[in-house]
């Protein structure tokens, strides 16, 4: 029997998770998180055969989530279930040490496949990105601006292009209010930006955004 812990914020996400598991005879919900937090304490205090893992919650999330749960419980698998279809999610997901990266439209018994997958220690992307990364590699002299910044970057750019502000980002990363304003100038420069509103325009024209509708 395959031990999963859930970890989204969005409580109607879990419980619809919920049922699509319980179809599967080899698979058990053992546990649920609702933010970041509460996600490294359940992986901590528990044993897990895999974490179905939504990339944008509350608190720590993300790239830096995943990094965090790898340090601290590296056989553990990670497969991140995110309604971004953009590839960069992917690609960033993967290299931060998650197994596989699932869109969260994504058939259900396409889940259940992934999640036996990912549990016996394989690997797995969605058919619809797989292409789209291959595609990718083929041309990788023309990736996009954002494809050159470095985690920590991305993420800030994200935050900034949602809105928040430098002293909220420092606040929510606990960094200095200072070098969230050196990541800010460095994404900028790399990104070719004179303002906040051209990385919104950006971040709306290439999908990096989060939904409003779905907060």
């Amino acid at each position: 029997m395959i031990r999963i812990l859930i970890a989204d914020d969005h409580t109607l996400m879990r419980e619809g998770l919920k049922q699509i598991l319980a179809t599967a005879g080899d698979m058990i919900v053992a546990g649920e998180a609702c933010d970041g937090f509460q996600t490294l304490e359940r992986v901590r205090s528990g044993e897990w055969d895999l974490l179905l893992l939504d990339m944008s919650m509350p608190g720590r999330s993300g790239v830096e989530l995943i990094r965090q749960i790898r340090t601290e419980k590296p056989r553990l698998p990670i497969l991140v279930l995110s309604m971004h279809k953009e590839g960069e999610y992917a690609i960033r997901s993967i290299r931060a040490g998650a197994a596989g990266y699932l869109c969260k439209d994504s058939a259900s018994q396409q889940l259940l496949s992934a999640i036996r997958e990912v549990a016996a220690g394989g690997r797995f992307i969605g058919p619809e990105l797989a292409a789209d990364l291959a595609f990718a590699m083929i041309q990788r002299d023309d990736r996009p601006p954002h494809a050159s910044l470095s985690d920590r970057e991305f993420l800030i750019f994200r935050k900034l292009a949602a809105g928040e502000g430098i002293s909220e980002i420092a606040q929510r990363l606990n960094l200095s209010a200072k070098t969230v304003s050196t990541y800010k100038a460095r994404l900028m420069q790399k990104m070719q930006m004179s303002s906040v509103a051209d990385l919104i325009r950006y971040g709306l024209k290439h999908g990096l955004l989060d939904d409003p509708a779905s907060t």
